[in-house]
């Protein structure tokens, strides 16, 4: 019996000058071909087989690119041969296993306040906030066509939003004296 090679889920996010790729393989040892114009990746994670081919929407410079393998993904940084904003990762149609990594994501205007190489290899999950980690079941938001530099108010908003939670529950004040009791159906008659 033969067992079908699967594709891992790829996201993706860019900068002008580099291009941050993320296979999500598991406990795995990958093998990587990376070219000028192409990114291959084969694995076996939990006794199945997985496959990627990507063939880049312009070239970039393989020598000076970087891989980071962790227990949940493969990291990649990939420094562009030329600094331009892709429209895609890939050449051709869209790849339904390509989506949008919205946690490195950064729209062309909000290129100023662009992190260092090595604090982008940073796996961590909410960055400043230790021991909060990620916000499982929270999947990416679409993008919003012709809202362009509304990526920095999102993120702020979502901080907002999450140092209010955090200091809610580190406060203590719960008003469960507020909230009347519940009727019970035999004292409504």
């Amino acid at each position: 019996m033969s067992t079908a090679t699967l594709t891992p889920e790829v996201l993706w996010a860019q900068r002008a000058n580099l291009v941050y790729v993320t296979v999500s393989l598991a406990d795995t040892t990958p093998t990587i071909k990376l070219t000028e114009d192409k990114l291959e990746v084969t694995a076996t994670s939990d006794g199945k087989n997985y496959a990627v081919s990507i063939e880049f929407n312009k070239p970039i410079v393989p020598e000076t690119s970087t891989t980071k393998a962790t227990a949940r993904n493969i990291f990649f940084i990939l420094n562009k041969k030329d600094d331009a904003w892709w429209p895609r990762l890939n050449k051709g149609n869209k790849l339904n296993f390509v989506k949008t990594d919205f946690a490195r994501w950064k729209d062309e205007d909000d290129e100023d306040d662009e992190p260092e190489q090595n604090e982008a290899m940073d796996m961590g999950g909410m960055g400043g906030m230790p021991g909060m980690g990620g916000m499982p079941g929270m999947g990416g938001m679409g993008g919003m066509p012709g809202m362009g530099g509304m990526g920095a108010w999102v993120r702020a908003a979502a901080w907002v939003a999450c140092l209010t939670w955090a200091t809610m529950m580190a406060s203590g004040d719960e008003d469960e004296d507020d909230i009347p009791p519940l009727e019970h159906e035999d004292e409504k008659n």
